[in-house]
């Protein structure tokens, strides 16, 4: 079974995160896997909504940990993930994401790019960026203060406090929190309720209401070359392989 499954459910694409036994951290080839299908999908006719899910325990615990120590080591930041960023900012197509577990990191960040997010009760939003040494990323640093209030997006993204499901939607991050064995079905029938709509209207509204698609372009760049500095930096250096001695 690949790390990353793509299927169509009829007018849905449904990218599925799927390396349960690492809690689907992303390595670079899941990265290109979903820009592949999220680029691929907006030029494709028949697909009229994107549905990003993961496993029943885990959402996504965000950037494998290793390419991270290698990236800080090789002083640079890997390319699949700027295209999956810039794809996710530039997708013309509607998007839903049904969270269950943990949402770590680029897991939560990745959120604030979809229009409708369904939560199982178990999910838990946390972006330890700062205490790892780094920063946001995603174009968070944008997005969340305009969506949170800069106090609630200064608490989830430099201090790293963890929202519930039921605190995320009070946040405006969540649309609709579920039972999780309820997630991935309810999360399919909103993605085919926004994919029965005009195809052509809900693509002006959308544009309309996200703004500029340059300017969060923009921020995902300035994002990423001061992740960059930050990855090769002595603190993260630090800070990260403190981590993954405390996992071993």
């Amino acid at each position: 079974m690949p790390d990353v499954v793509i299927s169509n459910e009829g007018p849905v694409r449904k990218i599925r995160m799927n390396r349960p036994e690492k809690k689907n951290a992303l390595t670079l080839a899941m990265y290109e896997a979903m820009a592949a299908a999220i680029e691929e999908a907006g030029s494709t006719d028949g697909v009229r909504c994107v549905l990003i899910a993961g496993a029943p325990e885990v959402f996504c615990a965000g950037n494998d940990l290793n390419d991270f120590v290698t990236m800080a080591r090789s002083g640079g930041l890997g390319a699949p993930i700027i295209r999956f960023l810039h794809a996710l900012a530039r997708c013309q197509k509607p998007m839903v994401a049904a969270v269950s577990g943990a949402a770590v990191g680029v897991g939560t960040t990745m959120l604030l790019h979809c229009d409708q997010v369904i939560a199982a009760d178990n999910a838990v939003l946390m972006t330890p960026f700062v205490s790892l040494g780094l920063l946001p990323e995603a174009g968070s640093s944008l997005i969340a203060p305009r969506l949170m209030g800069h106090a609630r997006a200064f608490s989830l993204l430099v201090m790293g406090k963890p929202l519930t499901a039921e605190e995320a939607m009070g946040a405006g991050i969540v649309n609709t929190v579920v039972p999780a064995a309820e997630l991935d079905a309810h999360a399919l029938n909103v993605a085919r309720d926004v994919a029965a709509l005009p195809p052509e209207s809900v693509t002006a509204a959308r544009r309309l209401m996200r703004g500029s698609v340059d300017e969060i372009v923009a921020r995902i760049d300035e994002e990423a070359e001061a992740f960059k500095a930050r990855l090769a930096s002595p603190e993260a250096q630090r800070a990260l392989t403190t981590f993954l001695s405390r996992k071993r």
